[in-house]
């Protein structure tokens, strides 16, 4: 395999600049482009030119192609023997800048390139048999009536798997995921198998979902109870009332005791989130608030002259004299 030295094939010093790297690439690829050169092998000449460019336009590739070129050793075949157990960060990888059938010199395929080379060490190969696949971890935000009663999703996931030919590919997968009922804010679903394809003939990783809640109108959520603020009148909160209150699965009649105060919380057993078939449901806990109307008709405000009147003994701010 011939060494390609990137920086003569663009005419540039070894510490040329970005800009510098730039301007003799344009200059060389208007030189040497196949449909207006003259030159001798223009077509090969602008190949080389533009795999240059690949490597040295990019601050990693260059970085490890300063390495290789100055640790590895050529041979007086002309060959070239990089060093030792030389892997490359990018081995497999290709420029998405350039064409799916750029035609790059083995000796590029073999650091970066499609063939997913890298000069990797015997060893390494030894290492990636029976290697288990990655897992895959994705959150999936459901509504509450969802979680409450299960559902169906599809989901679409980026994952990445060997090909025909054993070298590790992107890939779109798509799922269609059962998620069962009684789920909590930030449980772990596990699907086996449903990750990353492992290597060398080993098991495929898993994909391991966590459930977000979005937010609801009116509900909040703590573990598998359901927290609702409740409005109530006055009137109701003095005399005493039953009121239908809303729940996941559906409204119910809950009584408001007489002389009940903002801040007050009332339990509604089994009306949390559904627990599995060893657990408890969730209670759904209310906390009553005192609402009054923004606009009073006259005959309300001479009612609550009235009321002020009756109770004139009563102060609710006693606590803060002395």
């Amino acid at each position: 395999m011939e060494f390609k030295d990137y920086y003569k094939i663009l005419g540039v010093a070894e510490n040329a600049d970005a800009s510098a790297i730039k301007a003799s690439y344009r200059k060389l690829a208007r030189k040497y482009h196949p449909d207006v050169s003259k030159e001798t092998n223009a077509e090969q000449q602008f190949k080389e030119v533009g795999e240059a460019y690949t490597v040295l336009k990019d601050p990693e590739k260059r970085a490890e192609y300063d390495v290789l070129r100055k640790q590895g050793s050529r041979r007086a075949d002309g060959g070239f023997q990089p060093p030792p157990d030389w892997q490359s960060a990018h081995a497999g990888q290709r420029s998405h800048s350039q064409s799916s059938n750029a035609d790059y010199s083995d000796f590029f395929d073999s650091i970066f390139g499609a063939s997913g080379g890298g000069f990797r060490h015997a060893d390494d190969f030894q290492r990636s048999a029976n290697q288990r696949g990655r897992d895959i971890h994705h959150k999936i935000a459901l509504f509450l009536e969802e979680a409450h009663l299960g559902c169906q999703r599809q989901l679409s996931l980026r994952v990445s798997e060997p090909d025909q030919n054993g070298f590790i590919r992107p890939r779109d997968k798509t799922l269609n995921v059962k998620i069962p009922a009684g789920v909590i804010q930030g449980q772990h679903i596990r699907l086996a198998g449903q990750g990353e394809a492992g290597v060398g003939g080993g098991k495929a990783g898993d994909l391991l979902l966590e459930i977000e809640f979005a937010p609801h109108p009116y509900f909040a959520v703590d573990g598998k109870n359901i927290l609702l603020t409740l409005p109530i009148t006055c009137w109701e909160a003095a005399l005493g009332t039953s009121v239908e209150a809303p729940t996941l699965s559906g409204k119910v009649k809950l009584k408001i005791p007489k002389g009940a105060s903002s801040g007050n919380k009332l339990r509604i057993k089994g009306k949390g989130l559904v627990g599995k078939a060893s657990e408890v449901s969730g209670d759904q806990i209310v906390t009553l608030q005192i609402s009054l109307p923004k606009v009073h008709s006259s005959e309300a405000e001479a009612l609550y002259q009235q009321l002020a009147e009756c109770e004139s003994e009563f102060n609710p701010r006693h606590v803060f004299e002395r």
